[in-house]
């Protein structure tokens, strides 16, 4: 279109009649209200519970997450006894050393809770992208939590599904952790099971950290171990930062027992003087165990077999 054409098309389009006939123009002193997002904290994950497909989620955990899983690292799961009569649904409450916690834990559930189950994930991390959002629902159930501010639409939906019989897998750290060392649970698992009546299983999870690391560069195949402990509920004049840390001493013990035997860990409980899976408080400390490891990754990294003589 030439210069001479544009000009009588604009001089056509300004002698149009305005409003009604046209689309209303936005006044220029009003600020535009932003379109609110479709992603994050706000993804839509109605359709991932409809059950086609839950059919394709039961269909992968099982016959494809399952077998890769026992492959690959495979688990022993303890504790299950402990949980057999405990009331659905429930919140299963881990600790989170490596990407590989979700997939482990969500098809290793014992089978009346495996596919009726959801997984809290991070908003801001699994619920970025449309693709990654939509991969994350379907095949693992997962829906959007805030993990680093309080978010009433993510606890509404929780809080809702728990009253609707799902239960759901989350991790009160809010993140992996960066050494190998627990960190601090999060406040937000206590409210939820104050508010849903839900009881809580607390859950440790071992090997998966030597296996993909959140720093790690590369995957390492090695046995893994769940153990599941008592249902934990909101006691009477508790509040939630006291349930919180019934909880979290609880998935210490769990730990403990893991790396001693039953009888001692019961030993060490009634003394008070369980391990914390956070380990020592001294930041000094704590870096140079980080440097000191580290240094020791990158030897054996760099280290070549010997030769055969």
């Amino acid at each position: 279109m030439d210069h001479k054409a544009k000009k009588l098309t604009k001089a056509a389009s300004d002698s149009l009649p305005g409003f009604p006939f046209a689309a209303p123009t936005w006044p220029s002193t009003v600020a535009r209200t932003p379109k609110r997002s479709k992603l994050g904290a706000n993804y839509d994950t109605e359709w991932s519970r409809s059950y086609p497909v839950r059919m394709v989620r039961a269909l992968f955990l099982d016959g494809v997450a399952r077998p890769l899983i026992k492959a690959l690292i495979p688990p022993t799961v303890h504790g299950v006894d402990r949980i057999k009569d405990a009331p659905i649904p429930v919140i299963f409450a881990a600790n989170h050393s490596s990407h590989l916690d979700t997939p482990l834990l969500a098809s290793h559930l014992p089978v009346r809770y495996r596919h009726k189950t959801v997984i809290g994930a991070g908003a801001d991390y699994f619920f970025d992208r449309t693709w990654k959002a939509a991969l994350w629902s379907g095949l693992a159930g997962a829906i959007p939590i805030e993990r680093n501010r309080v978010n009433r639409k993510s606890a509404e939906l929780a809080e809702s599904l728990l009253k609707d019989g799902w239960s759901l897998i989350i991790f009160p750290e809010g993140g992996r952790t960066p050494d190998g060392f627990g960190q601090s649970f999060k406040a937000g698992i206590a409210q939820l099971a104050k508010k849903s009546g839900a009881s809580v299983i607390p859950v440790y999870i071992k090997g998966t950290y030597d296996a993909l690391g959140k720093n790690s560069k590369s995957f390492t195949p090695g046995p893994t171990s769940i153990n599941f402990g008592f249902p934990l509920s909101l006691g009477a004049g508790e509040d939630v930062r006291e349930f919180t840390q019934r909880i979290q001493s609880a998935v210490d013990q769990l730990s403990y027992e893991l790396e001693t035997d039953w009888w001692t860990a019961r030993i060490t409980e009634t003394r008070h003087a369980t391990p914390e899976l956070r380990g020592p408080d001294t930041k000094g400390w704590r870096d140079e165990w980080s440097r000191t490891k580290s240094k020791a990754t990158k030897v054996a990294s760099s280290s070549k077999w010997p030769k055969a003589e």
